[in-house]
């Protein structure tokens, strides 16, 4: 069982950056891949961003390439998501996931998520 808490979501203005966190409690944290989704208002929830069980690997949506980094620390059961030069359109909630799988852009191949965080960029 893995429980994950995110944090740092907030109104920002476009061009900001923010860092997003998502703190994992339970075993096992570095056996799963770690993927960021979101969703706006009105939307399905979307792939942001994942990484591999031990940082190595990385993916991204086509939206976020360039400006969104994601990263994780085992040791400290957490990942992160650096987003920098935010534009309205990434206003969303962000949820962070876990999975046993590296199916990285399916909602249904992640078995854990958190609550979400709100990062709204205002224009």
């Amino acid at each position: 069982q893995v429980q994950l808490v995110e944090s740092g979501g907030t109104l920002v203005q476009a061009g900001d950056s923010l860092r997003l966190s998502c703190e994992a409690s339970g075993r096992s944290f570095s056996n799963y891949a770690m993927g960021w989704f979101r969703q706006a208002p009105g939307k399905e929830r979307e792939f942001v961003a994942a990484v591999k069980w031990d940082g190595g690997s990385t993916n991204y949506a086509d939206s976020v390439k360039g400006r969104f980094t994601i990263s994780r620390d085992n040791a400290k059961k957490t990942v992160y998501l650096q987003m920098n030069s935010l534009k309205p359109e990434d206003t969303a909630v962000y949820y962070c996931a876990a999975s046993s799988l590296w199916i990285v852009v399916r909602t249904l191949a992640y078995d854990y998520w958190g609550q979400g965080t709100r990062v709204t960029v205002s224009s």
